[in-house]
């Protein structure tokens, strides 16, 4: 499934997580009441975004253009809101 959006285009749903490999790693934006998601680099230059809480579940797999866009667009979206 991808995700239309301008950030989203390249981005899609895997619900084979344990499958995908690669070395899962905490945001370091993480909250200390247990919402954290983890980001981990993985097989055929995807990026892998899945919930700490649900590690077998499902995750979003990002391709590099499309994850740096995210990133971005997060980024941005933060700095604005300190500026309100």
């Amino acid at each position: 499934m991808s995700d239309s959006s301008p950030a989203g285009e390249g981005a899609e749903v895997s619900d084979r997580v344990p499958q995908l490999g690669g070395r899962w790693r905490k945001s370091s934006y993480s909250m200390s009441n247990g919402d954290c998601i983890e980001v981990a680099d993985l097989a055929k230059s995807t990026i892998g975004v899945r919930d700490s809480k649900a590690i077998a579940g499902s995750c979003l797999r990002f391709s590099p253009g499309a994850w740096t866009a995210f990133v971005g667009d997060v980024r941005r979206s933060h700095s604005a809101v300190g500026r309100i």
